[in-house]
This record gives structure tokens, C-alpha cells and sequence, in this order.
């Protein structure tokens, strides 16, 4: 299988030693390496695929910790730039009674926020699957502008393009920037993943069927569309898949929705999809894929943290 890469932050993710509380009254955090770039390929290469993470940590001890760890589960980082210029970005969760979040970012800047696009390379993107990207690093900052060298390299190579907003309205002062952001990066992608929570903000609209003609434009040819505990689903413009959800009891979402991606990408990749043949992917194999990616995300959800959580293709 060909490397996925994946350009933006990597980061700690502090964990609450008890759910159902408000951050301010949480008495002990564990940190956890994350940063939903960074988990995307964590999924990729638990399920074997080989994988790359594009970004910039601080010249701190978080920074060693996120690199050791990344090497450790198989992810390359030789593309990991390191500066004395800001810290490594630290994120601390709470984990409310339903398993979802509570975040408080320390990211003013993070280290990965000022990785310049001349860090970019062109030779790390020949003969890769995907290049993967998010919106949290795509702020007014230079990673922005690394973020527009690095989908050019693809485009150059071959490669798909695969981009999860992930919103974070609490990382922008200006959330319709934010918007305006997301609207200006999606048609760059080949593949673009879409939350039920995420449809309105980004497309003003609430039923997915009204908002795919605003989604399949530009590059783009595959719109996953994932609805928590009822389901996911998928669309090029003449095919649609769907899958439901396994129930389980969730412990913490984290890294749930990067796992998705990250396990649906290595279904395409292992099939050998490129940008020659994703928009003749039929119906019968998109709700394949979905399945597996919910039955992946089944299990994460039950266990704490991102990557740490991910099973192997064994364990599924």
C-alpha cells in the first residue's frame, strides 16, 4: 500500500481522570498524544498502511513525547520540523455524561501554527496514496500557506486529496472566517467528510440531499457524511452508500470521527482507489467501507484517547 500523509497539528490531548464533569472541576488530566491530522494516520497504519504526519512541534518535552510516540505506533516524522519559536499546542478535554467533549486550547500560537510552506517539500509526496488535511491549522497563520503548498504537491504527484474540517469554533475569533475558510479549501479536495453537526455551519442547509450540489463541486468527487449513532454515508454524484452504527457504550469519543477517515482511506488505498476511479466506486462498495469504519470507530469510542484507542486489523 502507498504512504498517506497528512500536513497539520499534532498535539497533546489531555485526558480528564473522570467523565461528566466541566473541565474547572476535573481534578487530574493524563496526556494523551492527538491532533486529528496526526490520528488520521495513526488509523491508516494501525490497520498496516504505512504513513507520514507533515507538521511543527515545539523544541519542548510535549514535542519529544509526540514524536516518540508517533515512531513508536509506526508513523514516519521525519517530515516533523521542531522550533524554539512557540510551544508544542496542548488541548485538555472534559468528557460529559454522553462521551462527548469539553475542550481549552493552549495554542496562542502552537509551534505547528508557524510551520512556513518553503518547509514543504516536493519530493515527500512522489508515490503516496493521499495527502490528508483538516481546518483547525488553517488559520491566518503560515501553515495556512503550507497547507496550499502541500495540496499543489499532491495534485502534482497524483495523489487524492482528502480534507475533515473537524471544526473548532472555539480556536476562531471569527467564525465566519472559519466558514469562509472551510467554503474556499473543500472543492480542493477529492475527498470531503462532513459531520451532521458540521452540514449547517459550513452549507446553511440541514438535509444533506439539499447541500451535496454545493459538496460535489470543484474536486471534488466523494462526500462521506457521518450522523454519530445513525450512521454514515457516502456520495459521488451517481452513487450512495450507507451503513448504520454499531451500539456501544461510548467512553470517549475522542478521535473518533479522525478514525473514521482514517480506516475508510485504508479501504481505498488497499483497493488500489485513485483519482482515475473514485467517482465509478458503486454503492455496494462505499457501504463497505462505511461498515468498516463504523466497526472501527465502535470499538475506539470504547476505550480512552485517540490513537491509543485504534485497533489493529487484527483486533477488529
Amino acid at each position: 500500500m502507498k504512504r498517506l500523509l497528512a500536513i497539520g497539528e499534532a498535539l497533546i490531548d489531555w485526558i480528564p481522570a473522570e467523565s461528566g464533569r466541566p473541565i474547572r472541576h476535573v481534578s487530574a488530566f493524563q496526556p494523551k498524544v492527538g491532533g486529528a491530522p496526526a490520528n488520521v494516520v495513526g488509523a491508516y497504519v494501525k490497520l498496516g498502511g504505512s504513513g507520514s504526519m507533515i507538521t511543527q512541534l515545539g523544541d519542548d518535552p510535549f514535542g519529544d513525547k509526540i514524536v516518540e510516540e508517533l515512531t513508536d505506533c509506526g508513523i514516519d516524522c521525519s517530515y516533523v520540523k521542531r522550533t524554539k519559536k512557540a510551544n508544542t499546542s496542548l488541548a485538555f478535554v472534559a468528557l460529559k455524561q454522553d462521551g462527548n467533549r469539553e475542550f481549552s486550547f493552549y495554542r496562542k500560537p502552537g509551534a505547528d501554527m508557524l510551520l512556513e510552506p518553503e518547509a514543504v517539500k516536493n519530493e515527500w509526496f512522489q508515490d503516496i496514496f493521499a495527502l490528508h488535511f483538516c481546518s483547525v491549522s488553517l488559520g491566518n497563520w503560515p501553515m495556512k500557506e503550507a497547507h496550499r503548498k502541500a495540496i499543489q504537491c499532491a495534485r502534482q504527484a497524483g495523489a487524492l486529496v482528502s480534507f475533515d474540517p473537524n471544526l473548532r469554533l472555539a480556536l476562531w475569533d471569527d467564525t465566519d472566517e472559519l466558514r469562509r475558510v472551510v467554503r474556499e479549501f473543500a472543492p480542493m479536495a477529492d475527498i470531503l467528510k462532513v459531520s451532521d453537526e458540521e452540514l449547517e455551519f459550513i452549507t446553511g442547509k440541514t438535509d444533506i440531499a439539499e447541500a451535496l450540489p454545493e459538496l460535489l463541486a470543484g474536486d471534488t468527487k466523494l462526500v462521506i457524511y457521518t450522523k454519530g449513532a445513525d450512521g454514515a454515508e457516502c456520495y459521488t454524484k451517481t452513487a450512495k452508500g450507507f451503513a448504520a452504527s454499531q451500539k456501544v457504550a461510548a467512553v470517549d469519543t475522542t478521535g473518533a470521527g479522525d478514525g473514521f477517515i482514517g480506516s475508510f482511506l485504508y479501504c481505498l488505498s488497499r483497493d488500489g482507489v485513485d483519482t482515475q476511479n473514485i467517482s465509478a466506486l458503486t454503492s455496494e462498495k462505499m457501504t463497505e467501507y462505511l461498515a468498516f469504519s463504523n466497526r472501527f470507530c465502535g470499538i475506539s469510542v470504547t476505550k480512552l484517547g485517540a490513537i491509543a484507542s485504534y485497533p489493529t486489523l487484527a483486533e477488529m
